[in-house]
């Protein structure tokens, strides 16, 4: 298994950046996919899942502002961020699993290398 998240950066507070995490050694289409972050100092933070049924999920504050999607011939899920904040600053991370999977934190399951966003005037 493996999982490379790109797209990170530095952006300014209300800017966007859509991350991607390409996928491979196992099958893409029928995996939950969830992304996490950590921020500097902070533990893991469950931010987002997309299960193999369609359905979507995301943390209480990323609702509204985050979209996470998959392009299964791509193998690869993404993570639209709109309306950044100084506190969306974190190192994200690509994930294989469910919620459940992701909140066991990264000992469990198969994860990225992570991906860095500040979010900075």
């Amino acid at each position: 298994v493996q999982l490379v998240e790109s797209g990170g950066g530095l952006v300014q507070p209300g800017g966007s950046l859509r991350l991607s995490c390409a996928a491979s050694g196992f099958t893409f289409s029928s995996s939950a996919m969830s992304w996490a972050r950590q921020a500097p100092g902070k533990g893991l933070e469950w931010v987002s899942s997309f299960y193999s049924d369609g359905s979507t999920y995301y943390a209480d504050s990323m609702k509204g502002r985050f979209t996470i999607s998959t392009d299964n011939a791509k193998n690869t899920v993404y993570l639209q961020m709109n309306s950044l904040k100084p506190e969306d600053t974190a190192v994200y991370y690509c994930a294989r699993g469910t919620i459940a999977t992701i909140m066991r934190g990264r000992d469990f399951g198969s994860w990225g290398q992570g991906t860095q966003v500040t979010v900075s005037s």
